[in-house]
């Protein structure tokens, strides 16, 4: 809880007690605690900002008020037995217990300080690719446009104010809610998470250009859906760039408030699939044929994305970027659905220089032409993904060995640096922010054996190895084989051409 819903959830229990005590309610002055606990809600309001999940503690608060107030001005009128006296106190006590739970199980929470040197710096750019069709739009006619947010190694400013966690947040977390089948306000706390970045910092000036990494996060998410991965890359020097790619996104929000809504996962997820095992029948949208499925449509966001930053590198408009990427030293990141994407765009785009794919069955594409950069392959083991089916659905069979199996195939036969880190005990949303949304998604079956925070310390630090060593040029024990620092990760790599197993190589 916030420090003044704290105050304002005690105040309320205080006054309750001074009102339903009669030995309290005979103190002199007592009672102005019922006045003070409603300045303090008042206060918390305007101060934290309201959320519904303090409702309760704010009812109580004004109906103390109103008894208060009555008392005040008609003293005699305020009479009620001790049963009804009783009753009122005790649902007085639950309606604060109540706001207590819901603001702990759904809290405004902070992530943890990343690791790396530099602070961190975010601006948001609008971008239009006139030369294709925007498949996923009702108006004929629209072109493809993405939102990206760039999030970049900055001069500090500890007593600048951070950026929100996410932009347009009410917009963006009612359709993740419609999406999930939940009321629209359920993730409505989500909109007071700020970030550890600074909006239109100044880039730091320790080097002259940074290596740039492209984040892909998964269907129905949002850009900074990874903000813990993506805070800690650029802690270590790195400008990343997440996207919101229509279709997929929940909702993809443009300046003026235009929105395209995120597509179901029942009425995408043909698009998805026809990429991953192609039937005759393909599908189509907007009367395009897609015999590739959907995912080489989202791949190409990639390409264009690289293209823009290019643009930006030469004439920032906002003034910032203007000379100071390093797109010779590109890669990119994604999980579940972005890391599809991310293979595609890594098969078609010898631009991306390293790829790092989370949890996901390749495309058929991928696995035919396989991949050339270095890659990472990050994922669990079969008994953990029916681990995660028992406890909250999902993942047939067919999809655990389409994951499983298309990802040691084409790790197998990467001609350049490979690796591929199987960490049991990690479920599907431990990839992403999810699990620091709320203490109980374990208890919900959300997340794996492995303590949340420990989950993204072992993908940070991989993440990190990873790109240092094939964009920046800095060797990581890490990658050299077993790591006491994470014995839960089950560890291969080889060099290109014929497999070299480390150590820490297990029959598969």
């Amino acid at each position: 809880m916030r420090p003044l819903e704290i105050l304002s959830s005690a105040g309320g229990l205080l006054g309750l007690a001074i009102l339903a005590i009669p030995r309290l309610r005979a103190l002199r002055r007592a009672g102005l605690a019922v006045p003070v606990a409603l300045l303090l809600a008042v206060a918390q309001v305007l101060v934290e900002g309201p959320r519904w999940q303090m409702a309760p503690a704010y009812a109580l608060t004004a109906i103390l008020f109103l008894i208060w107030l009555t008392g005040i001005v008609r003293p005699r009128a305020v009479h009620v037995n001790r049963l009804v006296a009783g009753s009122g106190a005790a649902l007085g006590v639950l309606a604060a217990l109540a706001s207590v739970l819901l603001a702990t199980v759904m809290p405004v929470f902070r992530f943890p300080e990343p690791t790396g040197p530099y602070a961190i710096g975010t601006t948001t750019y609008h971008w239009v690719d006139a030369s294709r069709p925007e498949l996923f739009s009702d108006t004929p006619g629209d072109r493809r446009e993405l939102m990206a947010q760039v999030w970049y190694p900055a001069e500090p400013q500890p007593s600048a104010p951070r950026a929100p966690y996410i932009q347009d947040a009410e917009t963006v977390t009612s359709a993740m809610a419609r999406l999930a089948g939940f009321p629209g306000p359920v993730f409505s706390q989500l909109g007071y998470v700020t970030s550890d970045a600074v909006a239109s910092a100044r880039m730091a000036a320790d080097s002259p250009r940074y290596p740039v990494l492209i984040s892909l996060t998964g269907l129905g998410g949002f850009r900074a859906a990874s903000t813990f991965q993506i805070q800690e890359l650029v802690s270590h020097g790195y400008v990343v760039v997440g996207l919101d790619q229509p279709g997929a996104a929940a909702v993809t929000r443009f300046p003026g408030g235009r929105e395209i809504p995120g597509w179901p996962r029942d009425k995408i997820y043909p698009l998805i699939s026809q990429s991953w095992t192609p039937r005759p029948d393909a599908p189509t949208l907007q009367g395009e044929a897609l015999p590739d499925g959907i995912i080489p449509y989202f791949a190409q966001d990639v390409s264009f994305a690289l293209d823009r930053l290019t643009a930006l590198n030469e004439a920032d408009p906002a003034g910032i970027l203007t000379g100071r990427l390093d797109l010779t030293r590109a890669g990119v990141f994604g999980i579940s659905w972005g890391g599809a994407t991310a293979g595609e765009a890594c098969a078609n785009d010898q631009r991306l220089k390293a790829c790092f794919i989370m949890d996901v069955q390749m495309t058929a594409h991928v696995v035919k032409v396989g991949l050339r950069q270095p890659v990472m392959f990050m994922t669990r083991d079969a008994g953990t993904f029916r681990l995660e089916r028992e406890r909250s659905g999902g993942w047939p069979e067919e999809e655990i060995s389409g994951t499983i199996q298309t990802m040691t195939d084409v790790y197998r036969r990467l001609p350049s640096a490979g690796y591929y880190v199987e960490v049991p005990g990690l479920f599907h949303v431990d990839f992403t922010d999810v699990p620091v949304w709320s203490p109980v998604t374990r208890q919900l079956g959300l997340n794996g054996t492995i303590d949340a925070r420990r989950a993204h310390d072992i993908v940070n630090a991989y993440s990190v190895a990873f790109f240092d060593e094939h964009l920046m040029g800095r060797s990581s024990s890490l990658l050299e084989g077993p790591s006491s620092r994470f014995p839960e990760a089950r560890f291969m790599r080889h060099q290109g051409g014929p497999e070299r197993l480390s150590t820490s190589t297990r029959s598969r």
